[in-house]
């Protein structure tokens, strides 16, 4: 049942739309995903397996039929898309980013904006994705490795803390606030006992926080995208008043608004707010911000000392030597080892000196007895014909493999990359013709 107070505050709000607006959690709730476009996709083989249809706002975004469960597939273990809430598919699509920035999200988990993000940026560029709570940043990394995403790094410390570190550093952040979640009252009834008043006023409070950290962090020129999954008039637009009132120096940037999209309330009119009654899509709100200045060139942000150096490649002679014998091309970036778990970070990482890292970059490997084993995160993330063995197999072999199953084999002897059509799975080695596993055991399920 949804809370009284909160009833009276969305009457209030609304007006003559409130009872439209109480409709629609009668209304069937609507799922969807997002293709990775990292990733080479036949769209008719998705189309047919989940019945999608277009999300209209959102390229690649697509609704499912309800009765599938594209969470409990080998495309979704593949990295292939990312199950997420149509409306939360608007924020990121807003910040607009690009291939080659530097760019933060600030609140990151469980991984949909950090995720789409890196689709836009097509593997070039620096993306930080933050969680300050541990378990979720741990939920968090393994999306990234999932989606195959290679110019990630993946930390899980306090805003306060992370501005420290990188002052004025990023092009672009997106900051998707913890919130009250009005906004996914529909979707998940348990939250409406967690709702009260003082705890809208909290949230309020710690968004007011969250968001002056991260204006530290975003460079002269540089654009921040606030968002929240509340109705609040102070979580949304007040929170915006008050960093505009503390933040002379940015401003709201305004786009024409679509598809049941409204303006925001009160003097933020730039402001972007969606509802279940106007949109196939739940609660949102999404603010553009933009600071003052020019963008300074990415080089000059750091002094040469404060880069990460990393190791040098012929210090690791076995991926040296593996590299040589599988990779037709090797991941780019700076070579970072963490114990005998070997890792690439983007070119033009600051140091990671006291940082807390959850995952440093793209691991690749690991060095252990003289011998080089590739990483699951490494399958994920290589391109098309990046490995010189591969081994094709149908959707039902893949459901088996990744339940832990190996099979007959014939060919040379070593690692092949295993794939379903055309995404990689994971690694098998082949020996005296069979292909043993090894996708990772705390990985495999029954799909």
């Amino acid at each position: 049942m949804l809370p009284q107070d909160f009833l009276d505050e969305m009457k209030s709000l609304l007006g003559g739309e409130y009872e439209e607006f109480l409709k629609s959690y009668d209304m069937e709730k609507v799922s969807a995903l997002r293709l990775n476009p990292l990733k080479n996709h036949d769209i008719i083989n998705l189309t047919q397996a989940f019945g999608l249809t277009e999300v209209e706002w959102q390229a690649g975004g697509f609704y499912y039929d309800p009765e599938k469960r594209p969470g409990k597939s080998v495309y979704h273990e593949a990295g292939a898309y990312y199950v997420q809430e149509p409306s939360a598919m608007i924020p990121a699509e807003y910040l607009k980013a690009e291939p080659g920035e530097y760019i933060l999200d600030l609140c990151a988990a469980p991984g949909g904006k950090s995720t789409q993000i890196a689709g836009r940026m097509q593997g070039k560029g620096i993306l930080v994705s933050n969680e300050i709570v541990p378990q979720r940043a741990k939920i968090l990394a393994e999306n990234i490795e999932r989606m195959g995403i290679k110019n990630a790094v993946v930390t899980n410390m306090d805003p306060h803390d992370l501005s420290e570190s990188f002052p004025e550093f990023f092009d672009r952040i997106m900051v998707d606030a913890p919130c009250s979640g009005e906004g996914m009252f529909r979707k998940n009834e348990d939250a409406t006992g967690e709702w009260s008043r003082e705890n809208v006023h909290m949230c309020a409070g710690r968004q007011d926080d969250i968001l002056s950290c991260a204006a530290k962090m975003l460079a002269p020129g540089g654009r921040m995208v606030y968002s929240t999954c509340t109705f609040s008039i102070e979580e949304n637009e007040g929170t915006i008043e008050r960093f505009l009132a503390e933040h002379p120096d940015f401003h709201t940037v305004g786009y024409p608004k679509q598809y049941g999209m409204r303006d925001g309330f009160g003097n933020v009119k730039d402001g972007i707010r969606c509802f279940p009654h106007l949109m196939k899509g739940e609660g949102h709100f999404v603010c553009v911000l933009e600071k003052a200045g020019v963008l300074p060139d990415r080089d000059g942000r750091l002094s040469k000392g404060s880069l990460e150096k990393g190791i040098r490649e012929k210090s690791v002679p076995e991926y040296t030597e593996f590299a040589a014998k599988y990779l037709e091309e090797k991941p780019q970036g700076v070579l970072i080892k963490f114990g005998e778990r070997l890792f690439v970070i983007p070119d033009g990482m600051p140091s990671l000196k006291g940082l807390k890292i959850v995952r440093p970059g793209l691991e690749i490997g690991t060095v252990k007895k003289g011998r080089f084993e590739p990483a699951h995160a490494l399958s994920h993330a290589l391109d098309g014909g990046c490995f010189k063995l591969v081994e094709e197999i149908s959707y039902a072999e893949a459901e088996r493999y990744i339940r832990g199953e190996t099979f007959r084999c014939d060919g040379e002897n070593g690692w092949y990359l295993i794939s379903c059509e055309g995404y990689g799975i994971s690694w098998g080695k082949l020996a005296g013709g069979t292909m043993k596993n090894h996708y990772p055991k705390g990985l495999r399920k029954n799909l």
